[in-house]
C-alpha cells in the first residue's frame, strides 16, 4: 500500500514549520511539492531529511519549482522539465521513480491575464504534457500537482466569479479533458464521484480564508495500470487553517 500527496507550499522556505509540521502529522509515501520559489541551492533539504525523506527538486529562484519526497528512501531522478521546447527555462516538472511507481510532479502555468501571452503559454505548455503523457500511459504512473485547471462546476464553491479566469476557460478544461480521455483518472473524482472537494481557497485580508472561494485545482492522475488500485483519497482541509498557510491544501490517495 502506499499514499501520495501533492502539495503546492506557495514558497517552501517561508512556509517551512507548515511543511514539516505536515509531513511528520501524515506520514506520506511520496509527496510531490510545487511552488518552491527557491533556488537550488537553498532547497531546504537538511531539514526534509531529518523527517525521515528523500527528495530530489527542480528550483527556481522567486518563482515555479517542484520536488519529489520520498518516505525512507531516495527518489531516482528520471527527467526534469518537458520535452518540445528548449528555450523554456521554467522549473514546472520533475519526474521520479520510486518503488516501482513513476511519479510526475507538475505546477501547470497558471495563465493569467486571460487571453494573452501568459495563457497561450500555459496552453502550449498543456499541449506538450499531454504528448508526453501518452508514453508514461503503460506503465504505473502518477501525473500530480498544481494543474491550475478547474475541470468542471462541481470543482468550484461559486463556479461564475471564476468565468473570467484562465484556471477556468474552456480551454484549459478542454486540455484537462483530453488527458482524461487518454486513459488518465482524476483519481479524487474517481473516489468522490459527486462530492464538492476544494484544495485552494483565496488568502483572506481579515485573516483566515475565503471559504466562497474554493476550488479544486490541485489534481492526482493515475495511469489504467493503477486506476483499478485506489483505495482513498482525499484533502487535508485543515492545512490551510494554520498559521501562514499556504493558499493551497494537500491532496492525496491511497493505492493498495
Amino acid at each position: 500500500m502506499a499514499t501520495i500527496a501533492t502539495f503546492n507550499v506557495n514558497g517552501v522556505n517561508g512556509r517551512l514549520p507548515v511543511l514539516l509540521k505536515w509531513l511528520g502529522d501524515t506520514r506520506y509515501d511520496i509527496v510531490c511539492l510545487q511552488e518552491l520559489k527557491t533556488s537550488d541551492e537553498k532547497f531546504p533539504v537538511d531539514a526534509i531529511r531529518e523527517m525521515g525523506y528523500g527528495a530530489i527538486w527542480h528550483g527556481q529562484k522567486s518563482y515555479n519549482g517542484v520536488a519529489i519526497l520520498a518516505r525512507g528512501i531516495q527518489p531516482l531522478e528520471r527527467r526534469r522539465g518537458l520535452p518540445g521546447d528548449p528555450d523554456d527555462t521554467h522549473s514546472r516538472y520533475i519526474e521520479a521513480e520510486v518503488d516501482g511507481l513513476v511519479i510526475g510532479c507538475i505546477y501547470l502555468p497558471n495563465g493569467n491575464p486571460a487571453p494573452g501571452p501568459k495563457f497561450d503559454y500555459k496552453l502550449g505548455w498543456f499541449q506538450r504534457l499531454i504528448g508526453y503523457a501518452q508514453t508514461l500511459l503503460k506503465e504505473e504512473t502518477v501525473l500530480c500537482g498544481d494543474y491550475n485547471v478547474v475541470p468542471t462546476t462541481i470543482d468550484a464553491v461559486a463556479p461564475a466569479r471564476w468565468l473570467g479566469d484562465a484556471v477556468y476557460f474552456p480551454q484549459s478544461r478542454q486540455a484537462y479533458a483530453d488527458m482524461l480521455k487518454m486513459g488518465w483518472t482524476d483519481a479524487v473524482r474517481q473516489i468522490h464521484p459527486e462530492k464538492g472537494v476544494y484544495t485552494y481557497w483565496n488568502f483572506s485580508y481579515r485573516g483566515g480564508y475565503d471559504r466562497s472561494s474554493g476550488l479544486r485545482m490541485d489534481h492526482l492522475l493515475v495511469s489504467p495500470a493503477l486506476s483499478n488500485k485506489l483505495q482513498g483519497a482525499g484533502v487535508d482541509v485543515a492545512v490551510r487553517g494554520w498559521e501562514r498557510p499556504s493558499d493551497h491544501a494537500p491532496a492525496w490517495i491511497e493505492l493498495i
